[in-house]
């Protein structure tokens, strides 16, 4: 039986060895572990791309074999101007993945957010739908062959499950959605398809993700899987509606994958995943500078061993589990909605270290 206070011990030996020895050499694999399960996936930045810190290189390739870009895909950068395609770093992370053997999936082709500057200028039904096309075209097409998945539309649904007031819907309506993926399935006809949400795992939510899937089944295009992003807050991961979400889906005939995976500790006053969102700094929001209290990182691990259980429960439905950023110094939740607060919502710490939820999940495979 794996207790706490072996899990601290272990945590400590091995993080003692690691300071004098090769990371991959000392440290579990979570890509090995669940190999015969699920895939592993982490977020990536352009320095993580660029593969500028060796170390950090090593310790990616060691630990996960799926890999989503943070942000470089995005059309804002990915597509800046209306005739201009910046595919340079984007064209890395597919080298990246295919040097160290790690399945990339594409995020995202149609998203509110991050959109082109030039987007704000546009007023008529005829050039937004002439982005919409040239856009899921030109990019879906480059990588057609070098990349696992897309997430076709990520984020078209309000709490409620009601479609998002989006540009796409004001000018295109409704139907965009299963126009996206019929065009990027006629581009990148060998790639897995996706609908990625936040929260769709919240009954409202995810009756109206169920609605917007059906409706584009009915409409002929193809939808390979849905993610749930797993945006979720210790001692409150919903773990329920979780497990119902991924019989819900799975029970459309799609696969189901875990995409942006972190678990927040720090006090919220908030709610959702909006990255638009903002709040004003205030200290009482930022009580762990010097550090995670030992309580606090207990109820972190047992929390993901919680949630990795449930996917183990689940294994034949839930297809990939992706983190989003490799470790606690990486994560979003850090600047948002927050501006410089320490967070510690991953597997990893700042150093690369594993936390004691890196051995309660690995632990649950020895068992």
């Amino acid at each position: 039986m794996i207790t706490n206070k072996n899990v601290r011990a272990v945590s400590t030996a091995l993080l003692l060895m690691g300071t004098f020895a090769g990371f991959s050499q000392k440290i579990p694999s979570l890509k090995d572990t669940f190999k015969n399960d699920f895939g592993i996936g982490t977020a990536l930045n352009n320095g993580q791309i660029e593969e500028r810190d060796p170390k950090m290189t090593e310790m990616i390739v060691h630990q996960f074999n799926m890999a989503t870009p943070e942000n470089v895909m995005k059309s804002a950068l990915i597509h800046p101007k209306w005739d201009t395609y910046d595919f340079d770093v984007p064209d890395k992370l597919v080298a990246f993945g295919k040097k160290h053997n790690i399945k990339i999936n594409g995020h995202t082709l149609i998203w509110h957010s991050q959109l082109p500057s030039f987007i704000r200028g546009i007023h008529s039904k005829d050039s937004i739908q002439t982005f919409f096309t040239n856009h899921i075209k030109t990019v879906a097409g480059r990588y057609k062959d070098n990349i696992f998945s897309w997430d076709v539309v990520n984020e078209a649904l309000n709490e409620d499950g009601t479609l998002r007031k989006t540009v796409f819907l004001d000018y295109l309506g409704e139907g965009y959605l299963a126009e996206a993926f019929r065009l990027t399935q006629q581009a990148a006809p060998n790639v897995e398809l996706y609908y990625n949400d936040y929260n769709n795992e919240q009954p409202a939510k995810r009756a109206g993700c169920i609605n917007l899937i059906k409706k584009i089944q009915a409409a002929g295009a193809r939808i390979d899987g849905v993610g749930i992003q797993g945006h979720w807050h210790v001692g409150k991961v919903p773990f329920k509606d979780i497990e119902e979400s991924i019989l819900q889906y799975a029970a459309l005939g799609l696969k189901v994958m875990f995409t942006e995976v972190d678990i927040e500790v720090l006090p919220r006053n908030f709610q959702g995943a909006d990255v638009s969102q903002r709040v004003a700094e205030n200290p009482a929001l930022n009580p762990y500078t010097s550090g995670l209290p030992d309580n606090v990182q207990q109820q972190l691990a047992a929390d993901y061993e919680a949630l990795f259980k449930l996917f183990l429960k689940h294994k034949d439905k839930v297809t990939r589990v992706t983190f989003w950023g490799v470790n606690d110094g990486n994560s979003w939740l850090n600047g948002w909605p927050v501006r410089g607060r320490t967070n510690y919502p991953l597997l990893f710490d700042r150093n690369n270290q594993p936390k004691p939820a890196f051995y309660k999940v690995i632990g649950l495979k020895n068992k």
